[in-house]
């Protein structure tokens, strides 16, 4: 009795040797096929690197981000900014341009600070994480580092972003757990110059919400010395941030048909929004605007930037092993770039 798998010649006998060798020869002709991309690889390479398109992701996020700052979601900018993308694309002559309403949250930031008062009085710099409540009006002063009543200062160190992010997420949940009134995250970053870093967390059903923000690695540091002398800290927060009701945004689309397998699809995608304190070039426009290209690979496949816009070294990739051979010789057409790296992705 034979059938067929889609994508496959393969037959069922007594044993399955058949079916065996005719995956194995079907994962050696993909093999094979990616292999035969390199050409094409290498124009666009050229193209993007030393030809007419060199620098133009670059030159339209610059015109971009300098136009509309921040577009955190909820806000007027982010609609704004939106509506210009779907111009804009408009104006490249992609297809089916247009906007896919979506419902995302509505957060505000609001008036905040924190200051350190003992041992010594000390401004600290500091960011409210998106979706954090309000501290009190008159705001929250108490000692720090000790649990139950006070304020909880995490000085994790840098791992990785997938490792140190946890902390950031998830503070504020495990300070209440023990008691505490607010919690205060390093910044989940390698680097600092006296930047807090903001950025999401979550709260949980059952457990009490209290404040919470990110302070600079530095300050972090200095919290942690003074607490191994036996110093008592305190320090004031104050946050007046508030999570409206949700608004109707835009998901921004736009195709672009292959001439030679128009019904396959990849999806390349990056997210438009940013938060309130910068103008999102890192996070996530560098994203956006690399997927705005007009070669993109023959394969199904779903991709998406949001680690950056610096050199880049390869792919995190989320698949079964074979899979992920597969991927080793796609992104082995990159070694013009020297971007063969790959990792195996977690939580894709």
């Amino acid at each position: 009795m034979g059938y067929d798998w889609p994508g496959y010649s393969t037959y069922k006998f007594s044993n399955d040797i058949a079916q065996v060798d005719s995956s194995q020869q079907r994962f050696l002709d993909v093999h094979d096929e990616v292999n035969s991309y390199q050409e094409a690889a290498n124009a666009i390479i050229n193209l993007s690197v030393h030809g007419r398109a060199r620098n133009q992701s670059y030159d339209r996020l610059a015109t971009f981000v300098d136009k509309f700052g921040s577009r955190i979601a909820g806000s007027q900018n982010l609609e704004n900014a939106i509506d210009y993308m779907l111009d804009e694309l408009q104006k490249d002559g992609l297809d089916n341009v247009h906007g896919e309403d979506v419902t995302v949250p509505h957060w505000v930031r609001g008036e905040e600070y924190a200051t350190m008062l003992e041992p010594r009085n000390h401004k600290l710099a500091m960011l409210g994480l998106g979706s954090s409540i309000a501290t009190p009006e008159d705001g929250i002063t108490a000692e720090v580092l000790v649990a139950k009543g006070k304020i909880i200062v995490f000085n994790q160190k840098w791992v990785s972003y997938g490792i140190s992010v946890a902390y950031r997420s998830n503070g504020a949940v495990e300070a209440a757990k023990v008691g505490g009134v607010a919690s205060l995250i390093r910044s989940v970053t390698p680097l600092s110059i006296n930047s807090p870093h903001t950025g999401w967390q979550d709260y949980v059903d059952n457990v009490k919400k209290i404040p919470t923000a990110c302070i600079t690695v530095e300050d972090a540091d200095m919290m942690d010395r003074m607490q191994q002398r036996g110093h008592k800290i305190v320090v004031k927060l104050k946050m007046s941030a508030k999570t409206l009701p949700t608004v109707t945004s835009r998901n921004t689309i736009a195709e672009i048909k292959g001439s030679t397998y128009p019904e396959q699809i990849v999806l390349v995608s990056g997210h438009l929004d940013s938060w309130d304190v910068g103008q999102g070039a890192m996070d996530d426009g560098g994203g956006a605007f690399i997927s705005w290209q007009k070669d993109i690979a023959n394969y199904d496949m779903v991709l998406e930037s949001d680690m950056g816009t610096f050199t880049a070294l390869g792919m995190n990739f989320q698949g079964n092993p074979k899979t992920m051979e597969i991927m080793g010789s796609i992104v082995n057409l990159l070694k013009p770039i020297n971007a063969t790296a790959l990792k195996k992705g977690e939580n894709l």
